[in-house]
């Protein structure tokens, strides 16, 4: 048996790596979807087109969580960026009216450390069943003097699926038009590079802290609900850009979005950032969502049931504006 230069030596630890394989197995499998053929742990992981579609179109995403890890880091915090990393994408391809089909996840570190990105993986699951989505594979890379120590990233990847006839396009969007918004629980995963610039090295209140790390909410099923039991003209997930941002992508031109920063409440954190860090409230609304993590665009007569639907699946829709008529090109004005 050689005594020559391992890859242990060079910093990785194989070993570690198919240990983590073996713990995470339990998380991903209480995520299994009927359509799924195979486990975790193979090349490549197979999933059939669900039989109830007719004509079928694939939806794909993926997005990180950003900076917003520093902040787990530094407290210790690893068990909910996982629902984060889920929800970013998960989000992303609800609003093309798509059903979240499954999740692969891409977890990176200098050294690995099992227990940490145990304790990752499992708020991934967590967030795949919130958003009703099969974990159905990954990678985690190793990779000695790329990151920090006690530091990783991670990306996260959605394929969604949605019948061709029922996809939201915001093309039939015209004056006259409602738009709803659902709460946010913080700032999601947006805004972090500028958060940590206001608290700095500030030891901040444990309720700070827990504000700051509440995970985004996943909005697929009350939104698909919604979308299967009457028409839905546009979504628009808040991410960062803001409403100012991300509202316009779904709007069609020859409008514009008006909307009443006085018709939804702002949650104490963003009151919080913007007088401790000194923000203008121009640049709270580029950056933030400042409450509003999902816009809801809906014909005028289609409110009161939208609203009803909605409260049935737990949620609380705020009728934050109208669509008025606009430029060439779509904006969205908060007032």
């Amino acid at each position: 048996m050689s005594n020559g230069l391992s890859y242990r030596d060079a910093g990785v630890d194989i070993d570690e790596g198919d240990a983590l394989v073996e713990a995470i197995k339990p998380f991903a499998k209480k995520t299994i979807r009927p359509e799924v053929l195979a486990g975790i742990g193979g090349f490549g992981a197979l999933c059939e087109i669900p039989k109830k579609y007719k004509q079928p179109v694939l939806v794909s995403g993926t997005d990180g969580v950003g900076t917003k890890l520093k902040l787990a880091f530094s407290l210790h915090r690893h068990s909910t960026v996982g629902i984060d990393l889920v929800a970013m994408s998960a989000n992303d391809v609800l609003v093309q009216g798509a059903e979240p089909l499954f999740f692969l996840d891409y977890f990176a570190c200098g050294k690995l450390d099992k227990k940490v990105a145990a304790d990752v993986v499992k708020g991934i699951a967590e967030g795949c069943g919130m958003a009703g989505c099969a974990l159905i594979g990954g990678e985690t890379a190793e990779m000695p003097g790329m990151y920090p120590e006690g530091e990783y990233d991670l990306a996260g990847f959605c394929v969604g699926i949605v019948e061709r006839d029922r996809i939201i396009d915001g093309r039939s969007i015209v004056p006259g038009d409602v738009v709803l918004g659902l709460a946010s629980s913080g700032p999601h995963s947006n805004g972090y590079s500028l958060i940590r610039r206001i608290i700095g090295e500030e030891h901040l209140a444990s309720e700070l802290n827990d504000s700051l790390m509440e995970p985004t909410r996943i909005y697929a099923k009350p939104i698909l609900k919604l979308a299967s039991a009457m028409p839905v003209k546009g979504l628009a997930h808040i991410t960062g850009g803001g409403l100012v941002g991300n509202v316009p992508r779904v709007l069609p031109k020859g409008t514009k979005a008006m909307l009443n920063k006085k018709k939804w409440p702002r949650h104490d954190i963003f009151r919080w950032l913007q007088k401790t860090g000194n923000v203008a409230e121009e640049e709270m609304l580029r950056v933030f969502n400042c409450g509003i993590g999902m816009v809801i665009i809906v014909a005028k007569e289609k409110v009161q049931m939208a609203t009803m639907l909605l409260k049935r699946e737990g949620e609380l829709a705020y009728e934050i504006g109208t669509i008025e008529a606009g430029g060439d090109e779509p904006e969205a004005v908060v007032t």
